[in-house]
């Protein structure tokens, strides 16, 4: 049975929000179902958490940092994103990050992880270093790997492991 392209089965497309000039960009996996109403990355009790951790080391989404996911239309569900799915919404990333030209990404979320870098490492494997990737002019970013906020509602306990991926990214600037 071939399934529907998710772009026929969302409310509105959530391509991202922020910050422009864009020192930080914060990248996460798809948007869920309140993201599909409002048509905004991050909004519920998980953009709540980002927005917090964000101001902990004094950024925010409106001033300086961009908020963007690797699927741009939500996945019924909220289950994760298929291959293809991923393959289909990743050059509107790429192009986003090619012109947000952001200082730093934090990625959030081991799709999104997995997909910025190009492997299939765990969370637990990525984070705690900085990596780097490229753009499409060959612009090299530093990267850190962190949990999604939603995860660290689910397991408060990871939460001092997300503020030292925080102050790694800030390590950076």
């Amino acid at each position: 049975m071939v399934s529907q392209p998710l772009g026929r089965l969302r409310v509105n497309a959530v391509f991202g929000h922020g910050g422009q000039p864009t020192r930080w960009m914060v990248i996460g996996e798809a948007p869920g179902e309140q993201e599909d109403r409002q048509g905004l990355p991050f909004v519920g009790r998980s953009g709540q958490l980002l927005d917090a951790m964000l101001a902990s080391v004094g950024m925010s989404r409106e001033r300086d940092v961009f908020i963007a996911n690797v699927i741009k239309c939500r996945p019924p569900g909220n289950r994760n994103p298929k291959p293809e799915e991923i393959a289909a919404c990743s050059p509107y990333l790429m192009r986003q990050i090619a012109l947000l030209k952001p200082e730093r990404i934090l990625v959030v979320g081991r799709f999104a992880a997995q997909t910025l870098l190009g492997t299939d490492a765990t969370i637990g494997n990525l984070r705690g270093r900085i990596h780097r990737f490229k753009d499409e002019s060959g612009r090299e970013i530093p990267v850190v790997v962190s949990y999604h906020p939603a995860y660290l509602l689910r397991s408060p306990s990871e939460k001092a492991r997300a503020w030292q991926d925080l102050r790694l990214a800030c390590s950076q600037l």
